[in-house]
């Protein structure tokens, strides 16, 4: 059974962001925090070969003093660190959260193109990862709450709801006393946007009654089994990534999917919305896989 939450840093200012949003899970979870660095041979480079360092006792302090500041804000939590190792970081991070609860990160470590909201490490992690995985930006722990309190964001595919995304979503909005707003974006038949038509508006409401009504059967029996979780339903028109960034900016946490694709390990395997989602989402975002 995951007993534990993992969060991987390495120094960076998002890294030490995500440790500290761990931290605030951790608690909700009444879990442990287990923080980790990855080592790479990238470690074992000296930036000026005149002046030698011992790279495993810098990332070893830096471990350290994560810890240490985590606990400053957190004194009763159980915080383990460690440094870990023997293969690519993305391998051993997976390996490493197999028996956790959940994997948390930054959304960009120190490397890559300051205007991409997510690395290649935290993608890969993302699509592989068989626990759910939570990206988290450098200013997650100062973003204000929104105008009507604490709200999770999860998107559905109302042609095929995913349990596991569900169940993450209501028990996430349970623990932080949230309201659950269930998403669904939906486009008009392009038929209508041939030629520059536009969607009479009897076609309009009809298909809107439509998409409603489908997003009310894929939310069937999950407010039963979560009775102390209040729920919107709100069916928007548009692409599902364009829907969920708009109505997560404002959200503690925002929730996709990430169907898995066993004996694939290469190439990337985020779908199209989860893939803008992390790139253009300004709340945390959680990627759960599901069958």
């Amino acid at each position: 059974m995951a007993d534990h939450l993992l969060a991987a840093i390495d120094g960076s200012a998002q890294s030490i962001a995500a440790a500290r949003w761990a931290a605030d899970e951790a608690n909700r979870h009444g879990l442990p925090l287990r923080l980790v660095h990855a080592q790479t041979w990238l470690d074992d480079l000296h930036t000026d070969p005149g002046l030698p360092a011992d790279v495993r006792a810098l990332t070893t302090r830096m471990l350290s003093d994560a810890k240490q500041a985590i606990r400053t804000t957190h004194p009763s939590l159980e915080i383990r660190a460690e440094l870990i190792g023997g293969g690519e970081p993305v391998d051993v991070l997976v390996d490493a959260a197999a028996d956790a609860r959940m994997l948390i990160l930054g959304s960009r470590g120190l490397g890559g193109f300051g205007a991409l909201m997510v690395g290649s490490i935290g993608l890969a992690l993302a699509a592989r990862s068989e626990v759910p995985t939570v990206l988290v930006r450098s200013d997650a722990t100062d973003r204000p709450a929104g105008p009507d309190g604490p709200e999770v964001v999860v998107g559905i595919d109302t042609r095929e709801p995913a349990a596991d995304v569900l169940d993450f979503a209501f028990r996430e909005a349970a623990r932080r006393r949230a309201v659950l707003r269930a998403v669904h974006g939906w486009t008009p038949p392009p038929v209508w946007g041939y030629a520059g038509w536009v969607t009479p508006q009897p076609e309009a409401e009809q298909f809107r009654a439509i998409e409603d009504e489908l997003l009310t059967l894929a939310m069937t029996g999950w407010q039963e089994k979560h009775p102390e979780v209040v729920v919107v339903q709100d069916c928007r028109i548009g692409s599902g990534a364009a829907a969920l960034i708009d109505a997560g900016a404002d959200a503690d946490l925002l929730v996709v999917g990430r169907r898995r694709r066993p004996h694939h390990h290469a190439g990337m395997r985020l779908g199209p919305v989860a893939h803008a989602v992390l790139h253009h989402a300004q709340a945390p975002v959680a990627v759960v896989p599901h069958d």
